[in-house]
């Protein structure tokens, strides 16, 4: 008999981490973690299996299918915005082609079980294109139907998997004489950048505000790749967990829609930076502007507007600004290095 599971791909990253973390301490489902790297020890033990594969390997995801009843998939795997920029094509095939292959995973696994199973995929705020600063100024909070014109490689990458969500939900080989009656439960979540406590920034382009907390924490100089006035959406990495698990656990009928903004608070680099002095007042913190980051920073939006999820499905960040400085942030990045 086939296990039933939960599969998380892109496991080792940081919203992999979060996530595998609370749905371990729950307790009321084996995951099944997938991640190209080894798995990290800490998260090991909430685990049912461990598996280090690439998801492009086709071999390997037949084998999930074959091996495992998967209740839900979290698709977390990806490169990350900064990283695709540097090797677009190969970001392509991991966030399109591997994408694709959990899409078609899913929906082997919903015409087995024949019931619809749920895909949960997180994108980015990296969708949005705003053109210019005027533009981005004039905007205020920009609702999930605004400015999707990305201009980097990743932002391309999760606005076409959004509508490849869609089609596999909705309109699967829509002229095919037998048609599958069981298609996928596609949900999506628009992130602002995420800040985490627990884990060390990845390079992204909107890391420069967790950067800056972990450098200051170290006693280590920083220079800021942004403007002071920089400004952008984040959200604590608790808050991306919860916003994920309160969607999965969402009736379908309660969704108007299948991709949501969500976010929590908006800051400008300058704010970021008085928070991280409040705390560590002796940081050595620079700005020192990196035009062409900068240029991908200000092509996406200051705020967003997350109205949909809090109307549809009662989404409610825990943390706003302050408590997520000064009972999340500061306190664990302080104590991973005194």
């Amino acid at each position: 008999m086939r296990e039933r599971v939960v599969l998380v791909t892109g496991a080792n990253g940081e919203v992999g981490h979060g996530l595998i973390t609370y749905l371990g301490e729950r307790g009321d489902v084996r995951i099944v973690a997938l991640d190209i790297q080894a798995l990290g020890d800490e998260i090991k033990p909430y685990c049912f299996r461990t598996i280090q594969g690439d998801i492009l390997d086709s071999m390997l995801l037949g084998r999930l299918v074959t091996d495992y009843q998967i209740e839900t998939i979290y698709h977390l795997a990806s490169v990350l915005s900064t990283s695709a920029e540097y090797n677009p094509e190969a970001a392509h095939r991991v966030n399109v082609e591997g994408t694709l292959n959990l899409l078609h995973l899913a929906l082997e696994q919903s015409n087995w079980q024949q019931r619809s199973i749920k895909f949960l995929y997180p994108s980015s705020i990296a969708i949005y294109g705003l053109g210019d600063l005027d533009t981005k100024a004039a905007a205020g909070r920009v609702g999930e139907d605004q400015f999707n014109r990305p201009i980097t490689m990743y932002g391309c990458n999760k606005l076409y998997c959004e509508h490849l969500g869609r089609y596999y939900a909705h309109h699967y080989q829509q002229l095919a004489v037998e048609h599958g009656s069981c298609l996928i439960d596609f949900r999506s979540l628009r992130f602002p950048g995420l800040i985490s406590a627990t884990t060390v920034p990845t390079g992204g382009t909107s890391d420069y505000g967790p950067e800056m907390l972990h450098h200051a924490a170290k006693g280590e100089p920083y220079a800021c790749f942004v403007q002071p006035a920089a400004q952008l959406p984040f959200m604590a990495m608790p808050d991306a967990v919860k916003a994920l698990v309160d969607l999965e656990a969402v009736p379908a009928e309660r969704l108007t829609r299948q991709v949501y903004n969500v976010t929590s608070f908006s800051l400008t680099a300058r704010q970021f930076l008085d928070y991280v002095l409040e705390a560590f007042p002796g940081a050595s913190i620079r700005f020192e502007s990196d035009p062409k980051r900068e240029a991908i920073v200000n092509s996406w939006p200051a705020d967003l507007n997350d109205d949909a999820a809090r109307q549809d499905w009662g989404w409610r960040p825990d943390f706003d600004v302050d408590r997520a400085f000064k009972e999340y942030l500061i306190p664990t990045i302080g104590g991973r290095y005194s």
